[in-house]
C-alpha cells in the first residue's frame, strides 16, 4: 500500500494552499475531495483577493488546482468516510477510507474540507446560485451595490449580513419566520433604525424566480397562509452551516459548533485536551479561526503544509525561518 507524506481531505482554497506548500517542501502529497472549489467556486465575482481586481470564483479555485497539480499533488475525487489512527513501533500513520472503499495510508493530515452552508431547499434556489443567490455577504455584497436583496436569517449572521448589506443595497429584506430572533438584542435595535430595511417576520421564501438571474421570492406569511411575490435582485441564505466533522472528532478536539480547534500554528489537539495533537493539522472553514474568506483559507492552508513538513522532519523550532527557500 502505498504511503503518503501528507493527505489532504478538502480541494478547494485551504485544501489546495496546503497542497502547493507541501509539494513544494518535497512532500508526497495526495489532496482527497469530493469536488474542486467548494463554496468559493460559487461566486461570480470575487474582487477582494490580492493580486486580481476581479475574479470568478471558479477561475480562481481552478489556477489554484491547475498549481497544485504542478507541483506534483495528486488529486482524487471520492468522500473520506473515516479516519484512523495507526501506532506502530515509535511512529503514527493515519488510514483514511472512502465512500468507494478505498484505502490510504499517510504519515500527517490536513484537514480542510470546509463547511457547507444550509440551503433553503425551495424551487429554483439551485438554478440561481451565483445568479443572484449567495451564502456569502462579502463575497458577493459589493455586486449588489443600488439594488434589492433579501436576507433570509434570524440569527447574527443575519442581522450582520443585513447590516452590511444596508449600507451598500437601494433596499434590504430580512426575512424570518419567527417573530424572535436569536440575533444580539443590540443588533435588532439597530438594524430597526435603518430606513432602507424592512422585517418581513412570520415569513418565509417558497420559490425564487427569474430568466437568466434572479428577478423576485414567492413569500408565504404562514400566519395568514398570504402569498406575495416580491421584487428582488438577490438572496442571501444565512441560515447556519453544517460542519461536518464527525468522522474526525474522536481524533481532534472540536468546539461546541463542531469546527476543529487549532492554534496560530494550525496545529490541533487531543479531543477534551489542550495536548497539541502530533500528525494532524486543520485550515480553513472547517476550524474556529475567524473570517471565513478565501484569501484567509489560502494563507492558513501554507501554515498547515509548512507546519506538517516541520513535523515530518523533526524541526521543532518555535519559529521556523522558511523565508528564504521562497
Amino acid at each position: 500500500m502505498e504511503l503518503y507524506d501528507t493527505i489532504i481531505i478538502g480541494g478547494s482554497s485551504a485544501g489546495l494552499s496546503s497542497a502547493i506548500y507541501a509539494c513544494r517542501r518535497n512532500l508526497k502529497t495526495l489532496v482527497i475531495t469530493k469536488e474542486i472549489g467548494g463554496q468559493a467556486a460559487e461566486s461570480p465575482k470575487i474582487e477582494n483577493y490580492p493580486g486580481f481586481l476581479e475574479i470568478s470564483g471558479r477561475e480562481l479555485i481552478e489556477r489554484f488546482q491547475e498549481q497544485a497539480l504542478k507541483a506534483g499533488a495528486q488529486i482524487i475525487f471520492d468522500e473520506v468516510k473515516s479516519v484512523e489512527e495507526i501506532v506502530k513501533a515509535d511512529k503514527i500513520e493515519f488510514l483514511v477510507k472512502t465512500s468507494s472503499e478505498r484505502e490510504f495510508f499517510s504519515k500527517s493530515l490536513i484537514l480542510a474540507f470546509g463547511k457547507t452552508p444550509k440551503k433553503l431547499e425551495v424551487k429554483n434556489e439551485e438554478k440561481f446560485l451565483g445568479k443572484g443567490i449567495s451564502y456569502c455577504a462579502i463575497c458577493d455584497g459589493p455586486l449588489f451595490k443600488n439594488k434589492i436583496v433579501g436576507v433570509v436569517g434570524g440569527g447574527n449572521s443575519a442581522f450582520s449580513t443585513a447590516s452590511y448589506l444596508s449600507s451598500i443595497a437601494k433596499k434590504v429584506y430580512l426575512i424570518h419566520r419567527r417573530e424572535e430572533f436569536r440575533a444580539f438584542e443590540k443588533s435588532v435595535e439597530e438594524l430597526k433604525k435603518r430606513e432602507n430595511v424592512e422585517f418581513l417576520l412570520n415569513c418565509v421564501v417558497k420559490e425564487v424566480r427569474g430568466d437568466d438571474t434572479l428577478r423576485s421570492l414567492l413569500i408565504e406569511n404562514l400566519k395568514t397562509g398570504e402569498e406575495m411575490e416580491l421584487r428582488c435582485d438577490g438572496l442571501f441564505v444565512e441560515i447556519g452551516s453544517e460542519l461536518k466533522t464527525d468522522f474526525v472528532k474522536h481524533l481532534v478536539k472540536t468546539d461546541e459548533e463542531g469546527q476543529i480547534v487549532v492554534n496560530l500554528r494550525c496545529q490541533t489537539f487531543y479531543p477534551n485536551s489542550d495536548e497539541i495533537r502530533p500528525g494532524i493539522f486543520a485550515a480553513g472553514d472547517v476550524t474556529n479561526i475567524p473570517y471565513k474568506q478565501v484569501v484567509v483559507s489560502a494563507g492558513t492552508g501554507a501554515i498547515a503544509a509548512l507546519e506538517a513538513y516541520n513535523y515530518l522532519y523533526g524541526i521543532k523550532a518555535k519559529f521556523s525561518a522558511d523565508w528564504w527557500h521562497e
